[in-house]
């Protein structure tokens, strides 16, 4: 891509906008990896100590994940500030380390990721030629995660929210592609992208804890009902793909840690829509497991069940 179709069209904001992501990127990849941790703490710890939505939104998405986890327990409030501050902080790593991750050699990424279970379902999958279609949730570096695939053989294909200005989208594409990423812009014609690559044997990995186009399907996830995403069923279904989920945690320190699930059984028993809610509600299952595990970790900061618009700033 030239450096002329990069250039940011439109408005000052726009290129403000631009320029601040990609210059802030490049920052980022040349700093010392201890300055640029430095860098993530210190705005992680800003961003937990300002009154905004996005803070009442980690808090009470928090505060339901602990109180499911212990029915009939409210969630200590000092509990709740505290693992609130850390997801700001994970928030700020998350980022720190996915503008660094495309100037990173292969053999740091695959010394730092460390696959605590699952990775013969995902061999498995892939060696079978149907194609594997992974869900997963917003949680720890989901990037790292692709990036090791890619590395060790297994390139994914992903949908992403585009970015404005489209110059800026541009730019991502770059940086996941630098990463053996293959990015399609999320839109009502994704899923053709996506079909293809499982109709050639490849890997689909899939965000599904938000349902942004909202377009989901009707699940139970952390007590409420809500819609999430019914495109890795849909997919699974359709194509005959393996159907897994997955997580990828930040830490233990400077290592990131992988678990993928044994594959999802997606066998009809019904009709298509209602095979298509059994299997999400059975990856919504999966995925509170995970986040479960890290709450303060799960990179949520908006509504996402129809009780949170009465959430305000806090």
């Amino acid at each position: 891509m030239s450096k002329r179709r990069r250039r940011p069209s439109g408005d000052w904001r726009a290129k403000t906008h631009y320029y601040t992501y990609t210059l802030l990127g490049a920052a980022l990849q040349r700093l010392p990896e201890p300055v640029a941790v430095g860098v993530a703490t210190a705005v992680g710890e800003v961003l937990a100590t300002r009154k905004s939505a996005a803070r009442a939104y980690a808090a009470a998405h928090i505060r339901r994940v602990l109180a499911q986890g212990a029915p009939g327990a409210e969630p200590a409030p000092r509990v709740v500030r505290h693992l609130t501050r850390r997801a700001f902080r994970a928030y700020t790593r998350y980022w720190v380390e996915g503008a660094r991750l495309p100037a990173l050699d292969q053999d740091l990424i695959c010394r730092r990721m460390v696959v605590e279970r699952g990775l013969e379902h995902l061999r498995a999958g892939m060696a079978s030629g149907r194609g594997v279609v992974m869900a997963l949730p917003h949680l720890g570096s989901w990037d790292w995660g692709g990036a090791f695939l890619a590395a060790i053989g297994y390139p994914m294909t992903s949908v992403a929210e585009q970015l404005e200005p489209p110059e800026l989208f541009e730019w991502f594409i770059e940086q996941r592609e630098a990463l053996g990423l293959t990015i399609v812009p999320l839109a009502e014609s994704s899923g053709g992208a996506l079909l293809r690559t499982l109709r050639n044997g490849g890997l689909v990995g899939l965000l599904c804890d938000r349902d942004l186009l909202g377009t989901g399907v009707e699940v139970e996830f952390f007590g409420e009902r809500t819609t999430l995403p019914a495109g890795p069923a849909t997919l699974a279904l359709r194509t005959g793909a393996v159907l897994l989920t997955a997580a990828v945690y930040s830490g233990p320190g400077k290592l990131h840690t992988g678990v993928v699930s044994e594959p999802i059984d997606t066998a009809r028993t019904g009709s298509f829509r209602a095979d298509v809610a059994r299997i999400t509600q059975e990856i919504t299952r999966h995925l509170e497991g995970y986040i479960r595990r890290a709450p303060e970790q799960w990179h949520l900061f908006q509504a996402n069940w129809p009780s949170e618009r009465s959430v305000r700033p806090c």
